[in-house]
């Protein structure tokens, strides 16, 4: 099974570089000396016309399905991916030719450990949308209710196994060769893409997504969350209400009236600002396509299987760097973003606060009120992602959705001008945040940690002394910037050896010179006292001319 394992990997490795030269990456296996890995083709491919972008997000197309979602995670990655290569990717679409309509009755039913006829009264057998992992099939309950039925594919967990093992080698072979060309950590983009797509593998994380969603907006008659029939689902199988809507992505805009499309652009903002200003669990893929558009004017969302979360801290922390952005403060603004996950090397912090101080002279004197936080987040981010600091990924997944939402509102509504409508969610968080119940309860978190730490310390200073007790304390001693002394020192005792050296040696022709009574002689002399004093005088100008070329050197 192993060597099988192995054959088909190898097959799929040989016909991943056959695509890559075929886009026109043939060099990077050249200039890496990667030749072997190259297929034997009797003539180069013609030199296509187009970007770089352009060439992996058809690269990617021809790969397949997996290979696509990865390009998609890529694309929502600029703190990593050059932005010309993110427009690109931005363009991948993850539709597949869908499976028989057998294999979905197998999974179903050995699923849900009943037959298709006596689990629905009707079944539609021809999917209305398939994609990488699953594809939908429309459906009516015994009770007469309509759903969606998610159908995961057969082998689409084996598949997307063998494949992520693929992209690891692929990394790891980038990572190893790729040199100064590759200025990202591809393993840790693989890592990235294979926790979040054994998430989507499990249709239980996506019901549970979709249940905490509906939950949220159980209230709000402008957002409709289809309902999750938890006995008609599994980590295979996903049963949702079925919503009569048009996808966004379908919407004859320019047919609609200025009125209809502010209504709708206001809508889809507030959705968004609830989720992440009150409810701090948003969307994480908000494109057009899992929006739908209701009759009366609603929105509903669809597809719950990636999330992102904003804790009370992360709220706090972001309200923060918009005060510290009014306010001038700019120097607390690396310490805002450490508090947020974003890691500072020394070096860039100080580079980022030079930038930030022109950046955010606009912002200056402006109310909270009246920011626009949109405009916030891209101004930093884009200085983030100039000096590639790396993002945590919920930040990332809420800066993607802040600017999907500024997009899809210029889209509808030219006018769009979302700190309009993010005013009354901020001054709300300010006054929930600053009300006396608030101070009382963080004051009260505060406290505890503090007695916590008091709490605590006895013990580790007890901890402490027991390894100096048991001789278990190690002191790591790390030297910086002492390889010139420790060179000049090298130096120094290389001389003085041979210096001591010499010394003996004229030392001992002396004796010989003096003493010595048979032997040939030259000049009086003997041979052997001459020759050393040659070599003694041959070495001492040596050492002599080291010492004025090192003072030379120094001056």
């Amino acid at each position: 099974m192993r060597i099988a394992s192995s054959v088909r990997n190898a097959d799929r490795m040989r016909h991943i570089t056959e695509i890559a030269v075929k886009h026109g990456f043939g060099y990077f296996f050249e200039r890496h000396n990667l030749r072997g890995m190259l297929p034997r083709i009797k003539a180069r491919p013609a030199r296509r016309i187009g970007t770089r972008g352009e060439h992996i997000r058809s690269m990617l197309e021809d790969l397949g399905p997996t290979f696509i979602k990865f390009g998609q995670l890529m694309s929502t990655r600029p703190d990593v991916v050059p932005q010309d290569i993110i427009i690109e990717l931005r363009k991948l679409q993850d539709d597949v030719h869908p499976f028989p309509v057998e294999k979905a009755y197998e999974t179903i039913e050995s699923e849900l450990r009943l037959t298709v006829e006596r689990l629905f009264i009707e079944f539609d057998d021809v999917p209305i949308a398939a994609a990488s992992i699953g594809q939908v099939h429309r459906a009516v309950l015994p009770n007469g209710d309509k759903v969606i039925v998610k159908v995961q594919r057969p082998d689409a967990e084996s598949q997307i196994k063998s494949d992520i093992d693929l992209l690891y080698q692929l990394a790891e072979l980038l990572r190893d060769h790729g040199g100064e060309d590759i200025l990202i950590d591809p393993v840790g983009l693989v890592d990235q893409f294979a926790r979040g797509i054994r998430k989507e593998l499990d249709y239980r994380v996506e019901a549970r997504n979709a249940e905490r969603f509906e939950r949220n907006f159980i209230n709000d008659d402008s957002v409709v969350i289809p309902k999750v029939y938890s006995q008609y689902s599994t980590n295979r199988v996903l049963t949702l209400e079925y919503i009569d809507g048009e996808q966004l992505v379908d919407l004859d805009i320019e047919s609609m009236e200025m009125a209809e499309r502010k209504k709708l652009a206001v809508t889809i903002a507030e959705c968004w600002l609830k989720q992440i200003y009150v409810d701090g669990f948003f969307h994480g893929d908000p494109h057009p396509s899992n929006i739908l558009v209701l009759d009366d004017g609603a929105i509903a969302m669809v597809d719950f299987g990636i999330a992102g979360r904003l804790s009370d801290s992360d709220r706090n922390n972001i309200i923060n760097l918009f005060l510290d952005v009014m306010n001038e403060r700019i120097e607390n603004i690396p310490k805002r973003m450490s508090a947020l996950g974003v890691m500072f090397p020394r070096e860039k912090e100080a580079e980022f606060v030079v930038e930030a101080r022109d950046m955010f002279a606009k912002y200056y004197g402006v109310s909270l009120g009246d920011l626009d936080p949109v405009g916030v987040f891209r101004d930093i981010f884009s200085a983030i992602y100039r000096l590639r600091i790396k993002l945590p990924v919920h930040f990332l997944l809420l800066e993607k959705s802040a600017a999907t939402l500024e997009g899809i509102g210029t889209q509808i509504y030219p006018s769009f001008n979302v700190f309009e409508f993010a005013r009354p969610y901020t001054r709300e968080f300010l006054r929930r945040r600053y009300s006396p119940a608030s101070l009382l309860e963080r004051g009260g978190r505060q406290a505890e940690s503090y007695i916590n730490v008091f709490r605590d310390y006895p013990f580790q200073v007890h901890d402490t002394l027991d390894l100096i007790r048991n001789g278990e304390v190690k002191i790591n001693f790390v030297h910086r910037n002492l390889e010139d002394v420790m060179q000049r020192f090298t130096v120094l005792t290389n001389r003085l050896v041979v210096a001591v050296v010499l010394s003996s040696l004229i030392l001992g022709s002396s004796v010989i010179g003096l003493f010595a009574e048979g032997g040939p002689r030259l000049l009086g002399i003997s041979v052997f006292a001459l020759f050393g004093f040659l070599v003694s005088g041959f070495f001492g100008l040596w050492i002599v001319g080291g010492i004025l070329r090192s003072g030379r050197h120094k001056s």
